[in-house]
């Protein structure tokens, strides 16, 4: 099967408004296709169904599940893809987008120098014209330019159209050893050899670490954190601490202490998602919620030497799930992008810059748009 035919199966599988997700992993080149075969909206609450998952920031809200065993699944190596995604044609943001976010800004500082947050995540969204209506073709695009990052496109007809290309793993569970990742920190990748980050975006990314391992820690049984380091995410840089372990619980129980994380939702979570839900001026739907496969069947080989045959056929089956927080996305609504930005917010926080910040996020998924 040619590129060409590959693309044109899901498109076709899309004028018939059925729900795929399409879908490629940070590094890779195979893409994966997961074409759910009637219009039916599953959802899980349990984690334990075998499908791909997609699920909102507000937990208290249903996770939807594309089961694998009512879906066709597909894979193909794309290998790499070529478009310009360079253009200059960046639509500004309007002055009363500005006014809106840097007031909500101050009002999360307000509240944060007030003690009942350390930080929290404020978002906002914009809306950009595409001169291509094709969810695919952006998807190549994304493809092109995020080749560490987790890139999809996903669609159900009771849901709508998302894309995305998001650097940060949820959790990755193999059996019971897991991965995970803080992710904080954003500035523009200028190709410098020597990455400076200013005090107050080390202490959030130590915020972020903090939360995630006093989470962890009572559903495991062995926890590994590294030392803080510069992440390549696009044009965009991160601090990212990567921590793994052996789990000694369910993943339900796992997901339900991670998510949201404080790299989109703030500390105490509790505060800091009430607070979101009451002062943002919008409903963030499953912009900053996580999306992945979920309990992928593998098999394991129990011989690691692998000139012996006979032993390697003694394998068990093992369930792995790789969850990504959907960050750097967009919903697509006709020739309508609604494109999703944030960005951290402490005590030191500086209203005009965070507004700067979220600016310089949008141009990335705009030019995307534009090219």
């Amino acid at each position: 099967m040619s590129q060409d035919e590959f693309l044109s199966f899901i498109e076709v599988h899309l004028a018939n408004n059925l729900p795929c997700v399409v879908y490629r992993k940070p590094n890779q080149t195979l893409v994966h296709v997961i074409l759910q075969k009637d219009d039916q909206l599953h959802i899980t609450t349990d984690f334990t169904e075998s499908g791909f998952v997609f699920a909102p920031f507000d937990d208290s809200k249903d996770a939807v599940l594309m089961p694998f065993d009512a879906s066709k699944v597909y894979s193909y190596d794309l290998g790499t893809t070529d478009f310009d995604s360079n253009s200059n044609e960046i639509s500004e943001s309007s002055e009363t987008d500005k006014e809106i976010h840097i007031n909500l800004v101050k009002k999360g500082i307000e509240t944060i120098q007030k003690g009942s947050m350390q930080k929290v995540v404020l978002s906002r969204c914009e809306t950009q014209k595409t001169q291509n209506g094709s969810a695919l073709q952006l998807f190549l695009k994304l493809l092109s330019g995020y080749s560490n990052a987790f890139v999809y496109c996903w669609f159900h007809p009771k849901i709508g159209l998302w894309l995305g290309a998001t650097p940060e793993t949820l959790i990755q569970l193999n059996g019971k050893r897991f991965k995970t990742m803080a992710l904080a920190g954003t500035q523009s990748n200028i190709g410098k050899e020597e990455v400076s980050w200013s005090q107050k975006e080390l202490q959030e990314q130590q915020y972020v670490t903090d939360f995630i391992v006093n989470q962890l820690e009572p559903h495991t049984t062995s926890l590994n954190i590294t030392e803080p380091k510069t992440s390549k995410a696009g044009h965009l840089l991160h601090l990212r601490t990567d921590i793994s372990g052996v789990i000694s619980t369910d993943l339900k129980s796992v997901v339900k202490v991670l998510h949201p994380t404080p790299a989109v939702c703030g500390l105490p979570k509790t505060p800091a998602k009430e607070f979101i839900l009451e002062n943002e001026a919008y409903d963030r739907g499953f912009y900053t919620g996580f999306l992945g496969e979920l309990n992928l069947e593998a098999k394991i080989s129990r011989n690691k030497n692998k000139r012996n045959v006979e032993n390697n056929a003694y394998s068990a089956i093992q369930k792995t799930s790789h969850l990504f927080v959907n960050l750097r996305c967009l919903q697509l609504k006709d020739f309508i992008a609604i494109i999703y930005i944030g960005g951290g917010i402490t005590k030191d926080s500086n209203p005009e810059s965070e507004w700067l910040e979220t600016v310089s996020k949008s141009e990335i998924m705009k030019r995307v748009l534009q090219a």
